[in-house]
């Protein structure tokens, strides 16, 4: 499977997305390639000249589908937030706030997205070598979550991989080893939430571990170590211990294997295009694509 797929995602009502200070090049080269290909159209929140501006650069125009709605630099990320919670768009992407800025929009008691559930970041990796995207959470948003949160960091991947066409999504729980030690709160997290999905406390998905990471991604591997089951060595879903260890794994995959990422925060009442400001136009295309077709 390739992130490019999703580009190529069409639904009955095209999806609006909410861009919060869109005066940003990089965001406007992904709303460019998003808006041509039919995946999506825009509002388009923040100073309107220099968005106009970055628009004219690429070629654009403002247009129904390319809406321009001036605010203040303060005000955007509500605005963009309150868009999607009044239900006049889809999808709430970040531009040139801080990731602090959107959040507490988002968490606003009045005009937020607020569900109850916790907010996760979910990461779908295309990696050279392999026939399937391979999702990573946490790496961005819960920085040492308890077991509780733990589950429903799970729950949240295993809906948004659900949505993008992956049939009962196989979980990986990671430690740094296989076997239940007491010493290693890792591994009682892994072996409880293992035990929680049995006995359908974690739904709509498979969930093993604890497994190390060779052992979560390799049949050969986990077939040397004795590991059998049915996720070791063929999972969808890694779920790390801490946020540490997700954004290690997260750009190591990046700078040395050379991946494609496309991510999403879930766990609101709609998907969150959170992108870094180092991440290319392509992985903010990526992640537009992804969180458009998780809700088509």
């Amino acid at each position: 499977m390739k992130l490019g797929t999703y580009l190529n995602t069409h639904s009955p009502s095209k999806k609006i997305v909410s861009v919060a200070r869109a005066e940003d090049e990089d965001v406007i080269a992904s709303v460019k390639e998003a808006y041509q290909s039919g995946l999506a159209s825009f509002l388009l929140y923040g100073d309107s000249k220099k968005i106009r501006f970055h628009l004219e650069q690429f070629e654009l125009e403002e247009n129904d589908e390319l809406k321009i709605i001036h605010t203040s630099a303060d005000s955007a990320a509500l605005e963009a937030v309150k868009a999607v919670s009044s239900g006049e768009a889809h999808i709430v992407m970040k531009g040139m706030v801080t990731t602090a800025s959107l959040l507490k929009a988002v968490l606003h008691k009045e005009h937020g997205l607020r569900t109850g559930r916790v907010l996760s970041h979910v990461a779908a990796f295309e990696i050279p070598g392999y026939d399937r995207l391979i999702f990573i959470t946490d790496a961005a948003m819960n920085i040492a979550p308890d077991l509780e949160q733990k589950a429903q960091i799970i729950e949240n991947a295993a809906q948004f991989a659900i949505g993008l066409g992956v049939d009962t999504p196989k979980v990986a729980v990671l430690s740094a080893v296989e076997v239940v030690n007491p010493s290693m709160q890792a591994t009682l997290d892994a072996a409880c939430l293992m035990a929680m999905n049995k006995r359908g406390q974690i739904k709509n998905c498979l969930v093993e571990g604890p497994l190390a990471l060779d052992n979560a991604i390799s049949i050969e591997a986990a077939e040397h170590k004795g590991i059998s089951g049915d996720v070791a060595g063929v999972a969808d879903i890694l779920v790390v211990p801490q946020i540490e260890t997700g954004n290690a794994l997260y750009k190591s995959l990046i700078y040395f294997a050379k991946a494609k990422v496309g991510a999403v925060i879930t766990g609101a009442r709609a998907p969150i295009v959170l992108t870094s400001r180092a991440d290319s136009a392509e992985s903010k295309l990526f992640s537009i694509a992804l969180a458009v077709r998780s809700i088509s």
